[in-house]
């Protein structure tokens, strides 16, 4: 059974940092490209930082470069985000996901649950 857990988020005021974590189980983790997205109320859900399995390879939405950071453990089979002067626009939903080939594709085929992430003006 294929799991993806997130974990990390919360209330925090504007300019301030967070770190979420998605911790994997199920899958072959060092095999599949990893992302985090997220959704906002009433909007579509985006991409907002990806990273190839060996993580040689990342990208970003424009909105998050130079404050969002995506990082991976193989050996924890854990996917991060570090996430900094964050904005009240940051305000979403986090999801993970991961897929094998996805970098380019955008086609994941497992995801979380999601974690809040709520910023304060």
């Amino acid at each position: 059974q294929v799991q993806l857990v997130e974990s990390g988020g919360g209330l925090v005021q504007a300019g301030g940092s967070l770190r979420l974590s998605c911790a994997t189980s199920g899958i072959i983790f060092s095999d599949n490209t990893m992302a985090w997205y997220r959704q906002a109320p009433g909007k579509q859900r985006e991409l907002v930082a990806a990273i190839t399995s060996g993580g040689r390879s990342t990208k970003y939405a424009d909105s998050v470069k130079g404050r969002f950071t995506i990082s991976r453990d193989n050996a924890k089979n854990t996917v991060y985000l570090q996430i900094t002067s964050l904005k009240p626009e940051d305000t979403a939903v986090y999801y993970c996901a991961a897929g094998r080939g996805s970098y380019y594709s955008g086609n994941y085929a497992y995801w979380g649950q999601g974690t809040q992430v709520t910023v304060s003006s």
